[in-house]
């Protein structure tokens, strides 16, 4: 982990647009969160882009991050919002009390963690009727993965140019992420399944357009 916090910290210090693959799907994870949400938590919050996100829908926002450097940016980011706090923590490292939060929210995360161990700890952790938001990144398997993927470049490249207006990042960041690539692995949607069939069956699981798959679970 401390390769993937290196990384972290080094992207946060040359990104200048934030993860554009990860925030197109903010709006649709927060059409989930419960209308009565008193505590959330976000597990790797990066820049801090959902939980800013989060806390309009909160009353609490608890986020952590591996990175001192994302943790750095995301509380100079979020000064004018007063419910969301960021800690400098490993979520494997942490306790979270059984049935205390209304919302765990995990983006471009897990893959990094021990994905049962996660899943456990996340479920344990929700009230009854608390919800999981997951996005993150699978290993594509398949004509069909390979064909998305494909599609997924055109996609990918006109949403930077409107949000950001250019067609790929810097180069320092462009160095980075490749850099970080060579620490990732990810799992199949197979796996992804068998997981949640086992330990939050009835999850939504749903495969989108930029790589990315997202789970929606509420506890019952």
């Amino acid at each position: 982990m401390s390769v993937i916090q290196q990384d972290f910290d080094r992207i946060a210090l040359v990104s200048t647009d934030g993860a554009t693959h990860n925030d197109h799907y903010h709006s649709f994870l927060l059409r989930y969160v419960p209308p009565q949400c008193h505590s959330a938590l976000e597990i790797g919050c990066g820049t801090g882009a959902f939980a800013r996100h989060l806390a309009e829908r909160a009353e609490h926002v608890l986020a952590f991050d591996l990175s001192p450097e994302m943790i750095r940016v995301a509380r100079e980011c979020s000064a004018h919002v007063s419910n969301v706090e960021f800690q400098l923590a490993d979520i494997r490292d942490r306790d979270l009390a059984d049935d205390s939060l209304d919302c765990v929210a995990s983006i471009a995360t897990l893959h990094h963690l021990p994905y049962r161990e996660m899943l456990l700890k996340m479920k344990a952790a929700l009230k009854p009727g608390g919800v999981l938001l997951i996005l993150d990144l699978f290993q594509p398997t398949g004509l069909w993965d390979s064909l998305t993927n494909f599609l997924a470049v055109p996609v990918s490249v006109s949403l930077r140019l409107v949000h950001h207006g250019r067609l790929r990042p810097p180069r320092a960041e462009r160095a980075a992420w490749k850099a970080h690539e060579h620490h990732d692995s990810y799992p199949t949607m197979n796996d992804v399944r068998e997981l949640c069939d086992e330990i939050i069956p009835g999850a939504r699981i749903r495969k989108h357009l930029l790589w990315r798959y997202s789970i929606v679970w509420k506890k019952g």
